[in-house]
């Protein structure tokens, strides 16, 4: 299984990309990373490590986008950036997926131009795991690719929330709930009571109603649905509160399943091919993580799931 990863994205790249690819290919032999970066400096990093010119295959692209540029501006200018011939290559079927800890709109924009949406799918959008109290895992969609939506579209990261839980996590028919300021119908704002008579007519998904805050981390619901606005501000704040406590010296098994390290990144659902994004100040451990989660994403043929559903 071929991965391509953006060796120029992130804080610590293009080290930290390269050590992370060298550990993955180690940990599975049936994989073969694929480096997409600034060759000269990408060797550099091998001399400093102690590895061959050949220990990783390399493409070499002039360009990087840089971490505060505009995604849709560098994606149509940067046209032989990292992320770009990347995506050019995993268009083209010469990668299987696409892995990257650098402008995560770079990375969802380049999406929708090269790979695109699945067809029926009106906005892709970004899953995140929840660590439950009983030591399963949830889904949260979305995490920010969407920071406005529509009831309709809030409907569809249902399906797509549904699909990525049971096929990766192997969540047999998962509960959905809508994130809500009340358990009753009645409650949350526009867009959240539009949306509600929507998921309850889905026949697609197994939807139990409006969930709070409180229940993110508890068993009443396996996939919580919210626009990107809100789940953003509930991602950042779960790594805040893992940060602080730790360095608080509070060590506690629960609270280290909040570590990113252990999940790597976060899938885009709703694209043609498998693609990763992590955070940007990913170190070689987090990289291992996801190339893990990039090869289940293929290895359960998510992508066909989704395609055959929309």
């Amino acid at each position: 299984m071929r991965i391509g990863i953006d060796a120029m994205g992130g804080d610590y790249a293009p080290l930290e990309a390269i050590k992370g690819s060298i550990e993955a290919k180690k940990q599975m032999q049936d994989i073969v990373p694929v480096l997409f970066g600034q060759k000269d400096k990408i060797l550099d990093c091998f001399k400093e490590l102690g590895l061959p010119e050949n220990a990783l295959e390399i493409v070499h692209t002039e360009e990087v986008i840089e971490m505060g540029e505009h995604a849709t501006k560098a994606i149509a200018h940067k046209k032989n950036s990292s992320i770009n011939v990347a995506y050019k290559f995993l268009a083209e079927k010469q990668i299987e997926a696409f892995i990257g800890a650098g402008n995560t709109g770079a990375m969802l924009v380049g999406s929708i131009f090269s790979v695109k949406a699945i067809d029926g799918v009106l906005r892709p959008t970004i899953a995140s795991v929840l660590p439950k109290v009983s030591g399963a895992f949830g889904v949260l969609v979305d995490v920010g690719a969407n920071a406005d939506c529509k009831p309709e579209v809030l409907n569809q990261f249902a399906i797509l929330g549904s699909l990525y839980a049971q096929q990766v996590y192997g969540i047999n028919n998962p509960k959905v709930a809508l994130l809500s300021i009340g358990e009753e119908k009645e409650k949350g704002n526009l867009l959240i009571q539009a949306a509600y008579p929507l998921l309850e007519m889905n026949d697609r998904i197994n939807f139990v109603g409006n969930v709070e805050g409180r229940d993110l981390f508890n068993d009443k619901a396996d996939v919580v649905i919210c626009d990107g606005y809100t789940g953003n501000i509930i991602l950042k704040l779960c790594e805040a509160f893992y940060y602080n406590l730790s360095k608080l010296g509070v060590q506690n098994d629960y609270l280290d399943r909040f570590n990113f390290k252990q999940y790597g990144g976060s899938a885009i659902l709703g694209v043609n091919e498998t693609v990763i994004v992590g955070h940007g100040i990913s170190k070689s451990e987090t990289f291992v993580s996801m190339y893990k989660l990039a090869k289940d994403v293929v290895s359960s043929q998510l992508i066909d799931k989704i395609k055959q559903s929309f």
